[in-house]
């Protein structure tokens, strides 16, 4: 229960943070061209808000030609009770609040209507900006303050263990990855898995010696949703700490042995040696360490749930790592890199939600708040919204009435053929674009309850 609770607070606050930047870029952007801007709320709020503040009104500000000048003053800001996102309420745009009163009075100089195309076009576009900016910002304050650390692909001597559907195509725990589609592999790309996953062939280095070639399915990364990725380096069983009193303290095992046997099961990383000591759990079993590069033979009796009493190495401690640092300055075109790169793999694997299996790992709030560790990490907590940033700002440029993808097509239509659609079709194309969403969000989150019940 308590995983759960900091996975849906890290969820909640990611969420309000990105919906806040971007509707506060369709907000500056609106009121930098003297639109005025109605409402500005974090969440919905249908019938009655959680928090709502209107400021009192200052002296009223004109132009040049004696028209009224939209200001701050004129938003409502406030919070709604339905966490589905959120909205500023542009005035003379037609938009979810569908204001048809406000659309039939007479056009107002500070109205998004009275503006021209360019400037409503940057106005839609303001949101996706802001939130592709702010990843990038993400991405470059990581880079900054955590800097990268990666071990070598080719140092991880154990190799890696695989999820069980790279295993029934081929992979076996140990390989080491070489190339995909003959491009080579490196660790310091953290997308090298996504770049396997995504190949037409993969090589592997098997037992140290034998290079192997493995075919990948087509849609394979598809299958990898269930599974919660690919691969992980293996972890050699040296031991860091000793629990005092258990079976590891009293068998002799000291901090910084190698265990490599139990009975006569190798036990080359950790993935072995669980099973094996759990097929002799409250039974006295040989335990092989390597000790100062010398093979020691120790007798234990594992615990009924077959535990040893001992804590592990990181991969980090054990294998060589690489780390690089980035100051102020090259944090910043490692932001941009990190940021293109994800919304590039983004973009390229959205063709599969056009397959039957696509469709089907299609997932809700439930799909995106199991991406979030069940411990609070800043770290992983800033990746993961930075991630959700860039998929934020190309999943509302989709050219879908409702979205801001939807007004960008009608007025680039405008721009291209000088013409306004009517305030009709733009109304009815509102209605079919908030079905549409609302339908995909039912569905969404009722693959994650089926998913679940499964």
């Amino acid at each position: 229960m308590e995983s759960f609770l900091i996975k849906a607070a890290q969820l909640i606050v990611a969420l309000a943070f990105l919906v806040v930047i971007h509707e506060f870029g369709h907000y500056i952007i609106a009121r930098s061209f003297g639109i005025k801007v109605e409402k500005f709320y974090l969440f919905f709020n249908p019938w009655f808000s959680l928090f709502k503040w209107k400021p009192k009104k200052g002296k009223p500000k004109y132009d040049k030609n004696g028209n009224e000048v939209a200001t701050w003053r004129d938003t409502e800001y406030g919070i709604g009770w339905l966490p589905l996102g959120g909205y500023v309420k542009i005035a003379g745009m037609i938009d979810e609040s569908m204001d048809k009163e406000q659309m039939a009075a007479p056009e107002q100089p500070w109205e998004f209507r009275a503006k021209p195309a360019y400037q409503r076009l940057l106005v839609m576009l303001g949101g996706v900006l802001f939130n592709f900016i702010l990843a990038i910002v993400i991405y470059a304050g990581i880079a900054w303050h955590w800097g990268d650390r990666y071990i070598p692909l080719r140092e991880a001597y154990e190799g890696m263990d695989f999820v069980p559907a790279a295993q029934e195509i081929g992979f076996r725990n140990g390989d080491i990855p070489l190339s995909a589609d003959g491009r080579e592999l490196s660790a310091a790309d953290p997308d090298y898995p996504l770049q396997m996953a995504q190949a037409k062939s993969v090589k592997v280095l098997r037992n140290h010696t034998d290079t192997v070639e493995i075919a990948i399915p087509e849609n394979f990364v598809l299958k990898l949703n269930d599974q919660k990725g690919f691969m992980a380096y293996r972890v050699p069983v040296f031991v860091d700490k000793i629990v005092g009193g258990g079976p590891a303290s009293e068998a002799g095992i000291r901090e910084g042995d190698r265990i490599v046997a139990v009975g006569s099961t190798p036990t080359p990383a950790f993935t072995e040696l669980v099973p094996a000591l759990a097929a002799m759990a409250g039974k006295p079993v040989q335990i092989t360490v390597e000790r100062d590069g010398q093979p020691l033979n120790l007798t234990a009796t594992p615990t009924d749930g077959g535990k040893l009493g001992f804590q592990l190495k990181s991969p980090t401690e054990i294998y060589p790592t690489v780390a690089v640092r980035y100051g102020l300055f090259s944090s910043i075109p490692k932001g941009w890199e990190i940021g293109t790169g994800t919304l590039s793999n983004y973009v390229g694997s959205l063709k599969y939600v056009f397959t039957s299996e696509g469709a089907q790992s299609i997932g809700g709030f439930g799909s995106i708040g199991s991406l979030f560790p069940e411990k609070w990490n800043w770290y992983s907590f800033w990746q993961i919204t930075a991630f959700l940033s860039v998929a934020l700002a190309f999943m509302n440029i989709i050219p879908i009435p409702a979205l801001d993808g939807g007004h960008v097509m009608f007025l680039l239509y405008e721009v291209i053929s000088r013409r306004k659609p009517s305030e009709k079709v733009m109304e009815y194309a509102q209605y079919v674009g908030m079905a549409f969403l609302l339908l995909l969000l039912i569905y969404a989150n009722g693959n994650d309850l089926f998913r679940a019940f499964r």
